[in-house]
């Protein structure tokens, strides 16, 4: 199993990321390189909370990450965009068996 991560919206300017850009976690825990895209340690601190409950299944929607569709789950990077500059990402996570 694994769960995937993309990159859905950017609002401001993300030195690291574009939309469309992908990571991958094998086994619900190793990071895999040679199918991902460089990673910022901001989208790990926003994903860490979550993972191990996604790749076991839990239903988005019962953890919050998720306005109905229980295949898909959203997180944000935590770049207060507006204060620091940068750029706050929109990270849509699914689960593949």
């Amino acid at each position: 199993m694994r769960l995937v991560i993309e990159v859905k919206q950017i609002k401001g300017n993300c030195p690291v990321y574009q939309v469309g850009d992908t990571f991958v976690l094998e086994q619900g825990y190793i990071l895999e390189p040679v199918v991902s895209t460089r990673i910022c340690m901001h989208s790990l601190a926003s994903l860490l909370p979550y993972y191990v409950a996604l790749v076991h299944g839990v239903n988005p929607v019962a953890l919050g990450l998720s306005p109905g569709d229980p295949k898909v789950a959203y997180v944000q990077c935590l770049d207060p965009c507006e204060t620091t500059g940068g750029g706050t990402v929109l990270f849509a996570i699914t689960r593949q068996d």
